[in-house]
């Protein structure tokens, strides 16, 4: 893994000094960070890893990519710098209050924490999946032990297209698909945008962000899930954080649990955020139903698995004191650009 990892990081080296233009920075940056590049080819290549490598592996890859962000970003400017010199070259004029009165983007709150988030888990050997928002109804509910007409069905108010299909109610519709395609032993985690068609509150939103994790392997447990949980809490904010563990009904594992976090806004005092109770409904999360596991093609006398949903929306909220969940839904710049 060394020696691959060392021969991509040379190999972008050799294709950054060679650009020329931002097209060709852009194909360089598809070629090693896209979906397909070659960055993501090492990710796939960890679930051959042993064990006991795999934390260094992850790490090892995630010092790379690093390496590479910061080298396109540091290009990317320099070639901006040149085009807008040769503009004023080849026009003779140029206004230098159009660079003063052009606001400069910034990252949303949510994209922030979903890529500290991936980091860590990163570099605890997972790897990072994509999952499309419209789904069918198998992969949403049955494949998760939720079968037609299941009283369970009423938790999730869904948003139902005419093909038949629907916008995915949570990350878990894309448990069958990433079980179906690893296998066992798997690490791996998916986020992506959810959608349920509910009321709107301090705390509820009818489309937000989730971040489903599973992890198979053999003698799997509970503790194994709230150890990685603590970790990522504890590297998130940067300071270990109080949370606390309550039964929780999911169709889709069993034994099941709701991982809270105590109010990183009011202090555990209560306020709207957390309705006043001072905690924070967080992480749905427990031990993968059997049923699950074999509607995945996993050998269920052989291995067994966590699975946990983690909210990056009300991650978000806790990182930054946001107060409000439908803020991160509003498009108001100024409340959204002050976090980076």
């Amino acid at each position: 893994m060394i020696e691959k990892t060392t021969k991509i990081r040379n190999d972008f080296q050799s294709r950054i000094a060679s650009v020329t233009g931002l097209a060709d920075l852009e194909s360089v940056h598809q070629d090693f960070l896209g979906k397909k590049g070659r960055i993501q080819e090492l990710m796939q290549e960890l679930k051959t890893v042993p064990n006991e490598k795999k934390r260094e592996a992850g790490q090892l890859i995630n010092a790379c990519k690093q390496f590479m962000e910061s080298l396109l970003e540091e290009t990317q400017e320099k070639l901006e710098k040149k085009e807008w010199e040769n503009k004023i070259n080849s026009t003779g004029t140029f206004d230098p209050s159009l660079l003063i009165s052009r606001e400069q983007g910034s990252y949303h709150p949510i994209t922030l924490i979903q890529r500290e988030v991936e980091a860590v888990f990163a570099s605890m050997g997972f790897t990072i999946e994509d999952y499309p928002e419209i789904v069918d109804d198998y992969h949403c509910f049955e494949a998760l032990n939720i079968p037609p007409f299941h009283p369970a069905r009423d938790m999730q108010d869904t948003y139902y297209l005419s093909t038949g299909q629907l916008l995915k109610t949570h990350t878990s519709a894309a448990q069958n698909y990433i079980m179906r395609k690893y296998g066992a032993p798997l690490r791996a985690i998916f986020p992506g945008r959810c959608f349920r068609n509910e009321s709107t509150d301090a705390c509820h939103e009818n489309t937000f962000f989730q971040m489903e994790g599973i992890m198979i392997d053999e003698n799997i447990s509970i503790s194994n899930l709230i150890y990685f949980m603590k970790v990522m809490l504890s590297e998130v904010f940067g300071k270990p954080v109080e949370v606390r563990l309550r039964p929780g009904f999911f169709p889709f594992v069993e034994p099941g649990f709701e991982l809270d976090i105590k109010c990183l806004i009011c202090g555990g005092e209560g306020c709207p955020s957390c309705k006043d109770s001072g905690w924070l409904e967080l992480c749905p999360c427990g031990m993968i139903h059997p049923k699950v596991l074999e509607y995945g093609g996993i050998d269920t006398e052989k291995y067994t698995g966590f699975a946990f949903g983690l909210g990056l929306t009300r991650l978000a909220m806790m990182k930054y004191g946001i107060k409000d969940i439908r803020t991160l839904n509003s498009g108001n710049l100024k409340a959204l650009s002050q976090f980076n």
